[in-house]
């Protein structure tokens, strides 16, 4: 029983990885570019705005005179390399998009 009870301790205290997080840079096939740091990100017009946050999650809607003003974006984490990402115009959703994590260019 005692080594059930360590069991079960470890995995309810364990630290999530942080791969496993939506933070990062996200590009999408046209070159348009997201970071998320928590509740803070920069958009693909270059506005750093917050919004709302989760470890798996994002949500914002495009300031007064961005490209995407109203719009509202959500994003959810598909895996730890893509996320899909839905606009939400006047209610309703266009096609999901998925962006993939940026690549390093040296």
């Amino acid at each position: 029983m005692r080594p059930m009870l360590t069991a079960a301790a470890f995995v309810l205290l364990a630290t999530p990885a942080l791969a496993d997080r939506i933070d990062g840079d996200w590009c999408d096939a046209t070159g348009r570019h997201v970071k998320i740091d928590g509740p803070t990100i920069e958009i693909p017009s270059g506005a750093v705005i917050q919004g709302e946050y989760d470890r798996h999650g994002f949500r914002y809607v495009g300031p007064t005179g961005d490209p995407e003003a109203g719009v509202e974006v959500v994003m959810q984490l598909f895996s730890e390399e893509e996320i899909g990402v839905i606009r939400r115009v006047d209610g309703k959703n266009a096609p999901t998009e998925t962006w993939r994590r940026c690549q390093a260019t040296s």
